[in-house]
C-alpha cells in the first residue's frame, strides 16, 4: 500500500497510535472512543480490521510494544569502518556473518562508510567481536557506544486527522510499583520473548499472549504496564514502516560539541520532534572527531535539509558552530537489519 491509498481513518490510526495503545483486556475499545472523541469515525472492529491491514499491507512493521533492549540485558555498541570501494560487498557479507551484527549500513563519507550495530549479552564481548571483524575483513573498526541518550522518539506522523500524535492511553489500566530488580524472572523472560516481534492483532491480544505463554491475562496485563514504568517496554502501539510512509531520507548529522555544552545541547536537539534519536558518542582521535549523533528522517531530500538546518540552528544557540564541526552522512542501502537479538540478552539476565 503506498501512502498516497490512505484515508483518513487510516491516517488516524498511524498518527494517534504510535505510542501510548492500551494495555487492558479489551484495547481496540477505549482506543477506538479516543479517536471518536478527535471526530474520526471508527467503532472498535473497525479500528481493529484497520490495524491488520496496515500491518498486513506493510505499512506497519508491527503492532505491539517496542521494547528496550538494554533494559532487558547485554549491551548494543554503533560500530564504524572503512570498507574499500572494490571490495565493499564482499566486506559487508563478511560482517553480516556475524549473528551479533544486528543492523549494517552503506553512509555517504570519504573513509568511513560502512555503519553496524553489535548487540551481544555479555558487553565485555564488544571487543572480541570487532577484533574477530578486523581479523577476517583486515580492516580496523571503531567503537562507538552510547554514553549519554537525549532522545528515542522514533514517530513518522502523516498529513490528516490527529496531526500532533498526541494520543496516549498508555494510563489506562493497572499502575503497579516499578521494581529495582535488575533481572528478569524467567516468566518475564517468556513474555518479553513472546512479543517482541508484535501482539497478536486480535481483539483481545493480551490474552492471546497469556495464552501462548501459559499465563494469566492479568499478569500479563500488568506486567507490560509495570515494563511500560520500568522502560523495558518505551511504548506500545503501531510502528510504521517509515519508508512505507515516505521517509526515505535518513541522516545522521554528527557534531563536535564542546565537551562543557553537551548537556545543555542534548536536551535542546532532542526537543526537536522530527530527531528520532540522540546521543553523546565518544571520538576517535585522528579519524573521527565527532561525539554528538542526531538522526532525522524526511520525506524529501529538501525537506531533510530544512530539518538538518533546524538542528544547526539549535546548535548555533549555544556555541559557535563551524563548517568543519559537523557533517551528516545519509544511508545509501540497507546492509543487513535483523533486529537486536533478545533471546541471549534476556537469557543471560535471568535469574
Amino acid at each position: 500500500m503506498d501512502v498516497s491509498e490512505l484515508d483518513d481513518r487510516d491516517r488516524a490510526v498511524l498518527n494517534a497510535f504510535q505510542g501510548g495503545f492500551p494495555v487492558v483486556h479489551r484495547p481496540f475499545e477505549p482506543a477506538a472512543h479516543a479517536l471518536r472523541s478527535r471526530g474520526v469515525d471508527v467503532d472498535p472492529a473497525g479500528l481493529l480490521d484497520r490495524v491488520r491491514t496496515l500491518d498486513e499491507e506493510g505499512v506497519l512493521t508491527r503492532f505491539g510494544a517496542l521494547i528496550d533492549a538494554e533494559e532487558i540485558g547485554g549491551s548494543a555498541s554503533l560500530v564504524a569502518m572503512h570498507a574499500p570501494e572494490d571490495e565493499y560487498d564482499e566486506v559487508a557479507e563478511t560482517v553480516n556473518g556475524f549473528r551479533e551484527v544486528a543492523h549494517n549500513y552503506e553512509r555517504e563519507h570519504p573513509h568511513l562508510n560502512m555503519w553496524f550495530v553489535v548487540s551481544v549479552a555479555d558487553a565485555d564481548r564488544v571487543p572480541e567481536v570487532l577484533s574477530a571483524i578486523e581479523d577476517e575483513t583486515g580492516q580496523e573498526t571503531y567503537n562507538l557506544p552510547k554514553q549519554r541518550e537525549f532522545r528515542v522518539e522514533a514517530k513518522f506522523l502523516v498529513d490528516g486527522p490527529v496531526p500532533e500524535g498526541d494520543v496516549d492511553l498508555s494510563h489506562l489500566g493497572p499502575t503497579p510499583e516499578p521494581t529495582d530488580r535488575g533481572t528478569l524472572t524467567p516468566a518475564e523472560r517468556d513474555l518479553v520473548l513472546a512479543v517482541q516481534d508484535g501482539l497478536p492483532i486480535v481483539e483481545t491480544p493480551y490474552e492471546a499472549v497469556a495464552d501462548e505463554i501459559g499465563a494469566d491475562v492479568d499478569w500479563v496485563v500488568e506486567t507490560l504496564r509495570r515494563f511500560n514504568e520500568e522502560g523495558k517496554v518505551r511504548r506500545v502501539g503501531v510502528i510504521p514502516n517509515h519508508y512505507a510512509l515516505g521517509y526515505t531520507e535518513n541522516g545522521m548529522t554528527v557534531w563536535d560539541v564542546p565537551d562543557d555544552v553537551v548537556a545543555d545541547v542534548g536536551p535542546a536537539v532532542a526537543s526537536l520532534d522530527f530527531v528520532t534519536h540522540c546521543y553523546e558518542r565518544p571520538r576517535h582521535d585522528g579519524v573521527w572527531p565527532y561525539n554528538f549523533f542526531a538522526m532525522t528522517h524526511g520525506r524529501s531530500e529538501a525537506e531533510s535539509r530544512e530539518r538538518i538546518e533546524r538542528v544547526r540552528e539549535v546548535m548555533a544557540e549555544y556555541w559557535d558552530v563551524g563548517d568543519d564541526d559537523w557533517d551528516t552522512l545519509f544511508s545509501t542501502r540497507i546492509l543487513k537489519k535483523t533486529g537486536i537479538r533478545l533471546a541471549e540478552r534476556a537469557d543471560a539476565n535471568t535469574a
